[in-house]
């Protein structure tokens, strides 16, 4: 493996974690004024610099990648009831419903299915948070990455726009990682994975968006649409982070898949020491176990090496 492409690889994990953090005590507020954008971890519902459910999930994610080959469905599901059954400090709303009812004895796919059924339209962005471990395993073997993001959202997220979102921001890993501008990125993404067109269209407009358009709801496609935007209109990984968990609402969630695709374009060495040093997050939840900067550099030598 070329070192660029290692540094990467482990710029896409840190980013990500750094993103989560970053938008932590930002989640729910309002849009920050463009003059006085938050740049430093600062504490909020948790303290400073500290992981939420977005890496949470992530990392339970990356251990049943680590442990199955290619990725098992009920592996998956168990381990994110059992974080769930931890108690972490938040659980997203669609992916609570979906957890309760396997806690209750039903099978991950019925309790998919029975969730969906009660809110059709919804396409939460659960599943697209929590996605870029995929991409790190798959580093090397496209198919196998798109297959694997879209079963790792049906796990709890079965519309089509969730599958899709995870397979398209981890085909935009997949290129970022060699090199690829993002912009082209973004298009080769877009050239090989199926989604609704709705969801085709917001991604490409997303470049030529005003700040003031986006809502960066838990809406997958806003999630996408404002990470996208992040990343295109930018220069540097901080800019791109900076800008995206300053627009209010689901910052966490949104800050991780930025984090996730500007770490795989810029790598580790742009992320700025500062919030390299400051993230933290208890792994496994309520263990007294403290992941930092060398755990999640750990965890993405790990993943690639499969």
């Amino acid at each position: 493996m070329e070192a660029t492409i290692q540094d990467r690889i482990r710029g896409c994990a840190v980013g990500a974690a750094v993103g989560d953090a970053l938008g932590m005590p930002l989640e729910f507020g309002p849009r920050q004024p463009a003059d006085r954008l938050v740049r430093d971890m600062k504490p909020g519902r948790l303290p400073s610099g500290t992981l939420t459910d977005d890496t949470e999930m992530a990392l339970a994610l990356a251990e049943s990648l680590l442990e199955c080959q290619p990725l098992d469905p009920s592996d998956l599901s168990s381990r994110f009831l059992e974080w769930f059954r931890l108690g972490p400090h938040d659980v997203g709303i669609h992916t609570r419903d979906v957890l309760t009812r396997i806690e209750l004895g039903q099978p991950w796919q019925r309790a998919v299915e029975a969730v969906q059924r009660q809110k059709p339209e919804l396409a939460g962005n659960g599943s697209a948070m929590r996605c870029w471990p995929v991409a790190l395993v798959h580093w090397d073997d496209l198919a196998w990455l798109v297959t694997d993001s879209r079963q790792q959202s049906r796990v709890t997220h079965g519309h089509p726009e969730c599958e899709a979102a995870c397979g398209f921001i981890n085909a935009m890993i997949y290129h970022l990682l060699r090199g690829t501008a993002p912009a082209l990125a973004v298009d080769r993404a877009l050239l090989l994975v199926d989604m609704p067109e709705a969801l085709r269209a917001t991604i490409q407009a997303a470049p030529t968006r005003q700040r003031e358009q986006l809502k960066n709801s838990g809406w997958v496609r806003h999630t996408v649409e404002s990470a996208v935007w992040g990343l295109l209109t930018t220069q540097s990984f901080e800019e791109a982070v900076v800008q995206v968990v300053n627009l209010g609402d689901d910052t966490d969630s949104a800050g991780a898949v930025v984090g996730a695709l500007a770490g795989a374009t810029y790598g580790l060495g742009a992320v700025p020491e500062r919030w390299q040093q400051a993230v933290r997050g208890e792994w496994p939840v309520r263990s007294g176990t403290y992941w930092r900067l060398a755990d999640l550099v750990e965890l993405a030598d790990r993943l690639a090496a499969l």
